[in-house]
């Protein structure tokens, strides 16, 4: 397992762990990697629905030649600030930020004096800037902006809503992680651990409509887009979750391998070795900071979600072109992830919370009533077609 990238190229180059990569925890950047991947599916599909004539382009109206607004001026001076008052702290504290590089970058520790540099030096640059191309009378141009280019701005905002709405899920996921928040809740909000990916997805689902809807996007389409974009990013999400070892792992699993699995033996029981958590018993002759392994094998759940999420991405791809209801696509999705995300939680790791007399666990709850929305999103939406198409 790689918790950063120090340790993938101690594997890879046999270079010291625990150097400059430390900064970047494999997790992290997987995430990355996920909205990225994400960003790029639904970008292709956008293009093909301009091309299809179902997307049109909005006209906007700009102002050119008008000089930076005081609001622009300190929004930049703000992020200046926050650049030199953690930057000098990291560099200096560079040992302590390497064992918990999230903590120390979402607390309060800093350098006042590079932050108020960093702000002053952002915010002169910005009215430099405005100035700069300061025109002696603004021009208003209008430029018309295809759904397609909008891609970045949706990313942005699913990822900062989602990873919002992952993290407060996570806190109320059962008992022992409500108690967490209960005794620390500052600390556990800003805490790097802890995302519950279907509070993610909620969160995000119901921000990025709201911001579709607002620059005249029709959501229904945006909905058939985002599926195959969603499957794609849980996907490489759960690579993360895997190659760092970030405790979503199955339950202990010493059964010996059936002979109709023809993975992998690690894909069938893994003991997780320097996993992020530092979980379990030291293993012998390891070098670095993290080296730990868990004392029996799991299920590597993560690896599973791959391969499920994979087919669902293939099945969505193929069906995409061929299914001419608007949103049928979305409620297809919903109801593979359902499935697929109800049966895995039979064999992971997770509190379990009373629910109509039964123990489930959050994802389990949560994966019925997707499953249920997709089946209902669908019968609603054939119907209403069957209907047209009548008159």
């Amino acid at each position: 397992m790689y918790p950063n990238l120090s340790y993938f190229f101690h594997d890879i180059f046999g270079t010291e762990p625990d150097n400059a990569w430390a900064l970047i925890n494999t997790f992290g950047f997987f995430l990355a990697l996920a909205f990225i991947a994400s960003g790029y599916v639904l970008f292709l599909e956008f293009k093909r629905k301009e091309a299809e004539g179902i997307l049109q382009p909005a006209t906007v109206e700009k102002v050119i030649g008008r000089p930076s607004s005081m609001m622009d001026i300190l929004s930049n001076a703000l992020f200046g600030f926050i650049v030199g008052f953690k930057l000098l702290y990291i560099i200096k504290n560079f040992e302590e930020t390497i064992q918990d590089a999230a903590g120390v970058i979402l607390s309060g520790k800093g350098n006042l004096a590079a932050g108020i540099i960093g702000a002053v030096l952002f915010g002169v640059w910005k009215w430099y800037e405005g100035s700069k191309n300061k025109l002696t009378k603004p021009e208003v141009k209008k430029f018309k902006i295809y759904p397609s280019q909008r891609v970045p701005d949706i990313a942005i905002v699913a990822a900062i809503s989602g990873i919002l709405g992952a993290k407060i899920f996570a806190l109320f996921e059962g008992p022992q992680t409500f108690k967490l928040f209960l005794n620390d809740p500052l600390g556990q909000l800003l805490s790097g651990s802890g995302l519950a990916i279907y509070g993610g997805l909620i969160l995000a689902f119901i921000v990025v409509y709201i911001y579709v809807k607002r620059k005249g996007i029709p959501p229904i389409h945006v909905m058939d887009a985002v599926a195959p974009a969603l499957i794609m990013g849980y996907a490489v999400g759960r690579l993360g979750c895997q190659f760092s070892g970030d405790g979503d792992w199955g339950i202990v699993n010493e059964m010996a391998k059936p002979g109709w699995f023809i993975l992998p033996d690690w894909m069938w029981a893994y003991d997780y070795p320097r996993n992020v958590l530092e979980s379990g018993v030291p293993i012998e002759n390891c070098v670095g900071r993290i080296c730990n392994r868990l004392a029996k094998p799991v299920f590597p759940t993560p690896i599973y979600e791959v391969i499920f999420s994979l087919i669902i991405f293939a099945i969505l791809w193929m069906l995409r072109k061929r299914i001419k209801i608007a949103g049928v696509i979305f409620f297809i999705y919903c109801i593979l992830n359902g499935v697929e995300r109800f049966w895995i939680e039979k064999i992971r790791v997770n509190d379990k919370l009373p629910f109509l007399g039964m123990e489930w666990t959050q994802a389990e709850i949560i994966s019925v009533m997707v499953f249920i929305l997709g089946i209902v999103g669908w019968l609603v939406l054939w119907r209403r077609s069957k209907q047209v198409s009548r008159e």
